[in-house]
């Protein structure tokens, strides 16, 4: 028997049971474990277990209540052949558009409020409220925004321009789906901005002084400096916009409620779902826009890459132009 000081340390072939589920190490490891089962098990629940059931049920012809016929891939090849199925998501083009448009800007705009910008918190906490407010709120404030002869209209008129010669923002096909993407633009600019400015912000201000030694000017700072450091930023910004985008819902659904050419995917498979009541269908367009969102993702982090490439010891482009730039000197 090993002796500590005052105390006595059992080797670990004679513990007890007791004695061993009372040692530090296992009181550790039930302490994890019991923090975190409750979120793995709600997980399990709530996630896994409902998408498995929607996965089956996109192999069956049914409704919420009543008989279950099974018709294998029917309900895929419907989702390829329906106008109101896979059609609405040329829709996603839209704002998949504006969605590069808005971190373009966003991304305009953090590069300028990561520095000492005057009144720049004021700017960053009015670019960021949008994203605070409620989607469903937003959908009715522009519902009344683009009504005919209200705010927008009412601006416009004040501005010079005919009012009886201005187009129906929401009825007229060639310009309601660019409202709507608008909308889309307001709530989730400052968002993004707040994701690039963290990012940029974190980026060693050492970088810069040298930067500014060599005689680089902003433009150098930007696309040498500041852009390969936030690459995992972009990646995620593009992630997120392009898989709201195949999935944009509430726009379309509150201000328009489909109607004048402006359904989305996700609006047609409510209303297939719920005005229809063709679950197993609604089921497997969901499916088919999971792979296609997957799809998307592989395909942006393959052209990210491409165009920030690493070293095979992971030095970023950055760091080897920075090593490059060193030996030029020497």
């Amino acid at each position: 028997m090993k002796v500590s000081g005052n105390a006595e340390v059992l080797p670990s072939e004679n513990r007890t049971f007791r004695e061993w589920f009372r040692s530090k190490e296992i009181q550790q490891r039930v302490v994890i474990a019991a923090f975190i089962a409750l979120p793995i098990f709600l997980l399990i629940m709530f996630t896994y277990v409902p998408f498995l059931q929607m996965f089956k049920f996109s192999f069956y012809d049914m409704k919420y209540i009543g008989p279950r016929k099974f018709i294998g891939i029917q309900n895929y090849l419907t989702v390829f052949t329906r106008d109101d199925c896979f059609k609405a998501l040329a829709l996603s083009g839209y704002y998949i558009i504006g969605a590069f448009i808005q971190l373009a800007i966003a991304l305009y705009f953090a590069s300028i409020l990561c520095f000492k910008t005057t009144a720049g918190g004021v700017f960053k906490g009015v670019l960021f409220f949008p994203y605070l407010i409620s989607g469903i709120a937003i959908g009715f404030l522009f519902k009344f925004f683009y009504t005919r002869g209200f705010v927008l209209d009412t601006v416009l008129s004040w501005i010079g321009f005919d009012e009886n010669g201005l187009p129906y923002w929401l009825k007229d096909t060639s310009i309601n789906n660019f409202s709507l993407v608008f909308t889309s633009f307001w709530k989730y600019m400052g968002q993004n901005m707040v994701l690039f400015l963290g990012a940029m912000m974190s980026v060693d201000a050492t970088l810069y002084e040298a930067a500014d030694i060599d005689g680089a000017n902003s433009w150098h700072k930007f696309r040498f400096i500041m852009l390969p450091s936030i690459k995992q930023v972009i990646v995620l910004n593009l992630i997120l916009s392009i898989s709201g985008s195949l999935s944009a819902f509430e726009p379309p659904f509150v201000i328009t409620n489909g109607q004048f050419g402006t359904g989305t995917y996700f609006v047609i498979m409510d209303r297939i779902a719920h005005q229809h009541s063709k679950v197993g269908l609604a089921s497997a367009m969901a499916i088919v826009l999971m792979i296609i969102i997957f799809i998307v993702t592989i395909f942006q982090q393959v052209v990210m890459k491409k165009f920030f490439p690493d070293d095979e010891d992971g030095v970023s482009l950055t760091k080897r132009k920075k090593v490059k730039g060193k030996k030029v000197a020497s």
